[in-house]
């Protein structure tokens, strides 16, 4: 399976059998691509982060992403002003692709009761595959 088959695959599984939220979704996926163990405190620790709490504020995806890039950094024994840098360009790359790094602007719905279930899927899939290709093309992680 390739890289796009993995993400697709992992990140419809961790929505839909996990039913786990979309910053421990791109924490996971990225650990699984990058092979990286996160531990339960980091998972748990980003269980509040998706639209910042729901209160619509900053996007989950991009939350988490620059998590797991402090993680991989510090694994990597990346400079602080590198992985500074990583966060930077992924949040840059993340808002000129996506339109924005605001949840409510990018779910304007809210988290209506109503609201199918897992509405980021396909916005999730294209934010790993966005924070994989910046990940590997920062010379400082390879």
């Amino acid at each position: 399976m390739g890289l796009e088959g993995l993400i697709d695959q992992r990140v419809h599984a961790y929505y839909w059998e996990e039913d786990l939220n979309c910053a421990i979704t791109i924490l996971k996926t990225l650990g699984e691509i990058f092979e990286v163990e996160l531990n339960s405190q980091i998972i748990d620790s980003a269980s509040g982060i998706p639209g910042a709490g729901r209160f619509g504020g900053q996007c989950g995806l991009v939350g988490g992403a620059l998590m797991f890039f402090g993680i991989l950094g510090k694994k990597s024994k990346v400079s602080q002003q590198e992985i500074r840098s990583l966060c930077y360009d992924f949040a840059d790359k993340f808002e000129n692709t996506l339109g924005s790094l605001v949840c409510k602007e990018l779910r304007p719905e809210g988290f209506k009761a109503d609201n199918p279930p897992h509405l980021c899927e396909d916005i999730t899939k294209r934010a790993v595959k966005l924070a994989t290709n910046s990940i590997r093309h920062n010379s400082s992680f390879n």
